[in-house]
């Protein structure tokens, strides 16, 4: 059990022991922080240190305290009891920017840029570069596009952040952060928007921090980018310690046994020994402009079909293209029965459902509370007449709560207050409570735990057995792997290969992912 931890292997360090790694001294040290907001704990007696050079993760479950501490650290918030110590000075920081003038920066989980102002002037904001008295506009401008470059993203400096796609925006940030030269820098799940070779260049941009002897607090729930990088694991639980580990000595399930408290089953849940049935969805010439050119294909009755690709390949905007969130042209068959969407709300009444890989910004309703958030695409089953049925929609709450086991403290909440493994769960329900025949997910899992992530598989896979047909967008190779029938994989704008059984690997699909089959759409393993 992960409570065990007597294994030879999996021996926590005492958290109040000084730790010297041959990469430096101790730079950053915690003693007993805790938070707590009114009467509630939220972070309870932590006490870590950071090495220079070091990279040390810190992992949990949704709501374990893991960004109450990176904001504690930060200068965000003022702990409620306990120290900080900067290379053995007391230290403590009433803003950010006192932190930042001590050495330490963080980057945040949520992007936070001004949306009408360019890339450049965003990662200049507050600390222009003038010549003359006058504004450099050059100057900050080639500095913009180097740091970016550095991180792979190519997106003009001159460019509004509004029109920049959601994971050049997260680049956008990081390259804020690394401007200056700081002592420690703190990543709060700085993957969750990226795929591919974003995520590649933002670890080696991780290790060569490490390289110049730069401390680095890493938080992430994907546990292989913890198992690759990390020095040190510290693992929290409840706002609570359980410890901190060699990073070397920890497998995935282990950190995950960890996390959760313990032992945990397999991932996924085990995929049907039944051949898919009749086609449901038939998409064929779909075509959206700028995005996608002539892409067909068909998804069947009780079947989990996959979509993989790089960043820009077009498989959000295929979507959003065939729901009617954004113009496209395309001929769809639900069942046989030709469909003309021009909305959403059409896409719904037909039987198609969509959930956005956006929960915060396009899913939910962050300042309401749960009900409406809950009955906002099925509201004609509550307001039928002039008065919403509020007593029903109470009801509707409740059983989705204890249906997808959406943990709360008050049914009163509102949605922002929820953890984003909870708001993934509500906006599960909210697609559900419309019956689709078709239920479309886009990042299914992204941003929350792996506890989390076990149950909306298990959703999932429960949706297909009673006979809906289930197509998964998934930046993540080894989740479409594990939870699908069958995987397509798109390339500049087209479906690029197919791979199902045996063939289903990351080599595989990273190769239909980047490279052209010169004949269209190929199939490895699947039907064509």
């Amino acid at each position: 059990m992960a409570d065990n931890l007597d294994r030879e292997r999996m021996v926590p360090r005492d958290a109040n022991a000084t730790s010297k790694a041959a990469s430096g001294a101790c730079l950053l040290r915690t003693r007993g922080l805790s938070k707590q907001y009114g009467p509630v704990t939220v972070l309870s007696n932590v006490s870590i240190e950071i090495e220079a050079g070091e990279i040390h993760a810190i992992i949990g479950e949704n709501g374990a305290g893991k960004s109450t501490l990176m904001r504690l650290i930060s200068g965000y918030v003022d702990p409620s009891a306990g120290s900080l110590e900067i290379e053995g000075h007391a230290v403590s920081f009433a803003t950010p920017h006192e932190a930042q003038d001590a050495g330490i920066v963080l980057v945040h989980q949520e992007i936070l840029l001004a949306d009408g102002l360019t890339v450049a002037e965003n990662l200049f904001l507050g600390r222009e570069l003038t010549r003359n008295g006058v504004v450099d506009d050059r100057r900050m401008q080639q500095i913009a596009a180097d740091k970016l470059a550095e991180l792979g993203c190519h997106v003009s400096p001159n460019r509004l952040v509004r029109d920049v796609a959601l994971a050049d925006r997260q680049l956008v940030q990081i390259a804020r952060a690394l401007l200056d030269d700081y002592k420690l820098v703190i990543f709060d799940e700085p993957t969750a928007v990226l795929t591919g070779n974003e995520v590649e260049r933002l670890l080696d941009i991780v290790l060569r921090l490490k390289e110049r002897n730069i401390g680095v607090l890493y938080i992430s729930h994907r546990l292989d980018e913890v198992q690759r990088l990390a020095d040190k694991v510290t693992v929290l639980r409840d706002g609570k310690m359980v410890g901190t580990y060699p990073g070397r000595t920890l497998s995935q399930m282990d950190m995950a046994e960890l996390m959760v408290g313990r032992e945990l089953s397999a991932l996924y849940p085990p995929k049907s020994d039944a051949k898919p049935g009749e086609p449901m969805l038939r998409v064929m010439n779909a075509t959206v402009p700028g995005y996608v050119e002539d892409v067909s294909f068909t998804a069947h009755k009780g079947e989990i079909l996959g979509l993989a690709g790089m960043v820009g390949a077009g498989r959000t905007e295929l979507f959003e293209g065939l729901v009617g969130l954004r113009p496209a042209s395309a001929r769809i068959e639900l069942n046989g029965v030709p469909l003309h969407i021009r909305s959403q709300r059409e896409a719904i009444d037909a039987g198609i459902g969509y959930l956005t890989e956006d929960r915060k910004a396009k899913g939910l309703l962050l300042q309401e509370r749960l009900a409406p958030n809950l009955t906002l695409s099925a509201l004609g089953r509550f307001h039928p007449g002039l008065y919403l049925r509020k007593r029903r929609e109470t009801a509707a709450l409740a059983e989705a709560v204890a249906q997808y086991d959406i943990r709360l403290k008050s049914l009163k909440v509102t949605a922002g207050q929820l953890s984003g493994g909870n708001q993934q769960k509500l906006l599960l329900a909210k697609i559900l409570l419309t019956d689709p025949s078709v239920v479309i997910i886009d990042e299914p899992t992204r941003g929350i735990d792996i506890a989390n992530k076990a149950q909306i598989y298990t959703f999932i896979r429960k949706l297909v057995g009673q006979g809906k047909a289930c197509i998964v967008i998934s930046s993540e190779m080894q989740e479409l792997i594990g939870l699908c029938d069958r995987i397509l994989i798109m390339r500049q704008g087209r479906i690029n290969g197919e791979v199902s059984g045996e063939q289903m690997t990351e080599t595989n699909i990273a190769l239909f992912a980047t490279a052209d089959t010169e004949g269209g759409q190929a199939a490895v393993g699947g039907r064509a």
